[in-house]
């Protein structure tokens, strides 16, 4: 597999692995194990740069992506049966297929919903929709790859509130990801996280 070649080149062979999806077997996925300052684990898609997205023109060059959850260090991606942990399985799959069977794309400020209604992702993650991101925390280590005479971009899952979709809706992809940033997100999920619009303080 070209894409795992590429990521054994960057990162080395003893930090990538290939892993079926233990709640979908027949999707292949690949997992990064990556030491930062605060070691992180990646569980992206496989083969979905194998398929070419009909972007829009002003996104041409940017037709093959895969894409990710970045799992901080408490987090049991090995745990199937905490669900908790497992959804990630659950919603990588979700969100390959679709935007396959549905011939549509995915780029950076695209939102998902969890369902119609909309309903917490697990018990841990109140968030209800799911934003596609550029990398931010791993914007290095993620950069394109040129891979088979195209270059695959790297998109991150990250989970948001209602109120944060509303704030982007209202104010631009652009400003969202501004205050984001300001309120020190980034694409590693994160239990604790609250909206990037509550100025509440908090007090350990």
């Amino acid at each position: 597999m070209e894409l795992r070649k590429a990521l054994e080149n960057r990162f080395g062979t003893h930090r990538v692995k290939s892993i079926q999806n233990p709640l979908h077997p027949d999707q292949e996925l690949i997992v990064l194990l990556l030491e930062l300052d605060v070691p992180v684990t990646v569980v992206m898609t496989a083969s979905l740069s194998g398929y070419k997205m009909p972007v829009l023109d002003k996104w041409i060059g940017r037709e093959f992506n895969e894409i990710y959850f970045c799992l901080p260090t408490y987090w049991d991606f090995e745990d199937h049966t905490n669900p908790n942990f497992s959804w990630i399985y659950t919603w990588i799959y979700k969100l390959e297929r679709f935007v396959k069977d549905k011939n549509t794309w995915y780029g950076p400020g695209h939102t998902i919903p969890t369902g119609n209604p909309e309903v917490p992702i697990s018990e841990t993650m109140p968030q209800e929709y799911f934003i596609f991101l550029d990398p931010i925390l791993l914007q290095k280590e993620l950069e394109p790859a040129r891979i088979e005479g195209k270059t695959v971009q790297f998109l991150s899952i990250v989970p948001i509130f209602g109120d944060e979709l509303d704030f982007k809706m209202g104010k631009g992809t652009q400003k969202f990801i501004r205050r984001f940033i300001q309120r020190k997100g980034d694409e590693k999920l994160d239990n604790y996280r609250r909206s990037i619009l509550d100025s509440r303080l908090r007090f350990f």
